[in-house]
């Protein structure tokens, strides 16, 4: 079986791929150049994607013993992830740049690619577990678990899906990166969006969006008790660096509760205003078994690293409706609700949407 493994420069990447040849497929290694202009890339520079990452990635096949390749979709990932997020705070939504990267590029543009050379499937460095079953499940390491940034992949892409490093903790799959070689066994993991190299989220989306002053609304008094220069600055749920102008009258802290792109206006107000029971969410992608036709009990996560809490979930057409059990707080639209079934063997990823409200 002849398999493509995406290799970002980092040490998970790389222990899935010598894990994949240890299982005994044909593997060839492949490195996602990403960035429109090259010399925008810098050692050293946070995220991932650097040239640096590159150059560990082709070291780390070298020691595996696997041809490489170094792959252009800088134009792809432009659109399909870079505008999208910028489009997606421009409209007062907050994105998952990691969730959109998987299903339109590692799962899609990358995928259709491997398919066409004639490879069978994609291997890659998340940490999930896929089983002979199909069914996409949690991670044994629930504080690296990724099976919700891998929600959004279909049926087809999880069949041609191979993820090695479910069944393994972080600190094992460095461990075993020393045992095999790999120069990349200690390199720190990645926190950043990959893009956005220093960090600095509001600075990005304001040189692209422009300042756009507005005001800031007390939710309970309808007072206006600050301005702002762009309501993308802002989330919902956002705490520090609301700069207002006055304190609430019971002096207790605010919160961004909306954001209304039309009227340019946020929205701020008690913690507890926060409070969300019910969530609808569209494009729902369903892979956890046969569509439900009627309610199901189940647990939903609706952030990266959000809570878990029981809902009833019901899916009409396209749209995805939740009534959870606890309210949670600083639901976002733009976020992912993703629903699991509770299991022994490892939560069951069921399905998941695009958070509207």
């Amino acid at each position: 079986m002849r398999v493509l493994a995406a290799m970002s420069g980092g040490v998970d990447s790389a222990v899935a791929a010598a894990r994949a040849v240890e299982a005994g497929y044909d593997v060839t290694g492949v490195h996602l150049a990403l960035a429109r202009n090259p010399q925008t890339y810098r050692t050293g520079a946070r995220g991932c994607c650097t040239l640096e990452d590159s150059r560990d990635a082709r070291r780390a096949a070298d020691v595996i013993g696997i041809p490489f390749y170094v792959w252009d979709m800088a134009e792809r990932f432009h659109a399909d992830v870079v505008d999208d997020f910028v489009a997606e705070y421009a409209a007062g939504r907050t994105p998952n740049p990691c969730l959109r990267c998987n299903e339109k590029i590692k799962f899609a543009a990358v995928l259709d690619r491997a398919v066409a050379l004639g490879f069978d499937a994609v291997v890659t460095g998340h940490h999930a577990r896929l089983g002979p079953d199909g069914l996409l499940r949690r991670s044994v390491d629930l504080a690296k678990d990724q099976s919700y940034v891998l929600a959004v992949l279909t049926r087809e892409q999880l069949d041609r899906s191979i993820f090695p490093l479910g069944d393994a903790t972080k600190a094992e799959v460095r461990e075993e990166a020393a045992r095999r070689g790999l120069a990349v066994a200690d390199k720190p993991d990645s926190h950043d969006i990959c893009f956005i190299a220093d960090g600095d989220t509001r600075g990005f989306l304001a040189a692209r969006l422009g300042e756009a002053p507005g005001e800031v609304v007390d939710a309970l008094t309808g007072a206006v008790v600050g301005s702002h220069r762009g309501a993308y600055q802002y989330t919902v749920g956002q705490r520090r660096g609301l700069h207002l102008d006055r304190p609430a009258p019971d002096g207790r802290p605010r919160y961004v509760l909306s954001i209304t792109p039309k009227t340019n206006t946020v929205t701020v107000g008690p913690a507890e205003a926060l409070e969300v029971s019910r969530v609808r969410a569209t494009r729902p992608v369903w892979t956890g078994g046969e569509r439900p036709t009627a309610p199901i009990e189940c647990e939903v996560q609706l952030r990266a690293h959000g809570d878990v809490v029981p809902a009833a979930v019901t899916l009409e057409a396209d749209t995805l409706h939740a009534e959870l059990r606890r309210p949670l707080r600083g639901v976002a639209a733009g976020q992912a609700i993703v629903a699991y079934r509770p299991d022994p063997a490892g939560d069951v990823v069921l399905g998941s949407a695009t958070i509207t409200g």
